[in-house]
């Protein structure tokens, strides 16, 4: 497995034919399992492949169970430089539910440790929306977490994976969901206990005080291009080497046999290619640029759309004017963004802002294609 992470590492890199890169996250599954010395060594063939700059953000998952401190000590020395802590709950039920193998205590102590060798670059990641879950008790964990936490947290509305014991047992009834609006309640109390003790929501999910933003999450909001390695892994860039000129969405090959054999004959795993119009990386510009507080500026906009300025798109629209009225977006000198307000219901959001990029920018074909 190492031995393909470090080939896939090399053809990719070259592949892309970036000079330098900004970030490498650790993620997906449970990396915190692996060898130190396999994250030690992805990241030096990265860093033979292109500049990698001392300081440079190297964050790794870790699962509770997996992160003694002498353990942990083994990562820093390796290379990273800031952990995420999948904790998720502080409630032993709640874990038990949510099928993880660790108990509260197990999550406070790693989390303890993890604090003294990474100040001030500990994320954690907490879970609402349970079955059986109340706004009472989930704003009880939070508190609790607030008086041990570092200065960043995560926060996700719970998945239903199809094919888990959860999904199953709600879907026959066994396990009640809370109401949409309860878990509604549950994030809107989140929020406001997090922005009054000192945390900017500098995304949808994110929370982040003391500057302590994830530079590797900012860069895939902002559309900045991303190579991904290993098993069932995401990326998004141009493929200079093969003379490609366009940005490509690529899928690595799930299965880790499958994706080792692959990587053994050819270099490397992808298994889908999918090259992306103007309008599909528009359309990921859109959708992930609002999730942040900055929203998009006229400036950054225009990297990806030299021709169609966020007042042509959006200038002139009744539907996008009637957000603006309610308080729910912002459109003006700066740019684009929502409101506190809207952050919340970005989603809903967004079915209005895609449609009126995607007639606007049809009758931009239209008008370049003549009569």
């Amino acid at each position: 497995m190492r031995d393909c992470l470090i080939q896939e590492a090399k053809t990719l890199i070259q592949l892309s034919r970036v000079q330098r890169i900004t970030s490498v996250f650790f993620g997906g599954g449970t990396p915190s399992l692996a060898s130190p010395f396999t994250i030690a060594a992805v990241l030096d063939t990265i860093s033979q492949c292109a500049y990698l700059a001392e300081g440079t953000e190297v964050s790794l998952e870790a699962n509770p169970i997996s992160g003694d401190a002498l353990r942990l000590a083994e990562f820093q020395k390796a290379g990273v430089n800031r952990l995420s802590i999948g904790i998720q709950s502080l409630d032993d039920a709640e874990l038990e539910l949510l099928g993880r193998n660790h108990t509260a205590g197990d999550a406070l102590k790693t989390l303890e440790e993890a604090r003294k060798l990474f100040p001030s670059r500990v994320s954690i990641d907490l879970i609402f929306g349970l079955p059986g879950q109340t706004v009472a008790s989930w704003v009880q964990g939070l508190e609790q977490l607030l008086a041990v936490c570092d200065d960043h947290i995560s926060l996700y509305q719970l998945t239903l994976e199809r094919g888990t014991s959860l999904f199953k047992q709600v879907h026959q009834g066994f396990l009640p969901m809370p109401d949409p609006d309860v878990v509604a309640e549950m994030y809107d109390s989140a929020r406001h206990i997090l922005q009054n003790a000192g945390f900017r929501q500098y995304e949808v999910s994110n929370f982040a005080r003391n500057g302590a933003l994830s530079t590797h999450n900012l860069s895939y909001w902002q559309g900045s291009q991303y190579i991904g390695l290993g098993p069932g892994a995401h990326g998004r860039f141009v493929p200079w080497a093969d003379g490609k000129i366009h940005r490509e969405s690529r899928i690595q090959t799930l299965e880790p046999d499958i994706w080792m054999k692959e990587v053994l004959a050819f270099g490397h795993g992808t298994r889908k290619r999918t090259v992306l119009s103007e309008l599909d990386i528009l359309e990921e510009v859109l959708m992930l640029g609002l999730r942040m507080d900055t929203g998009i500026t006229h400036q950054h906009w225009l990297h990806f759309a030299p021709n169609l300025s966020l007042w042509n798109v959006f200038g002139e629209s009744e539907e996008v004017k009637e957000l603006v009225e309610h308080g729910l977006l912002l459109l003006d000198n700066r740019g684009l963004r929502c409101s506190w307000k809207g952050l919340a219901v970005l989603d809903s959001l967004l079915l209005t802002l895609l449609s009126q990029l995607q007639q606007a920018w049809a009758e931009k074909a239209k008008a370049f294609s003549g009569p």
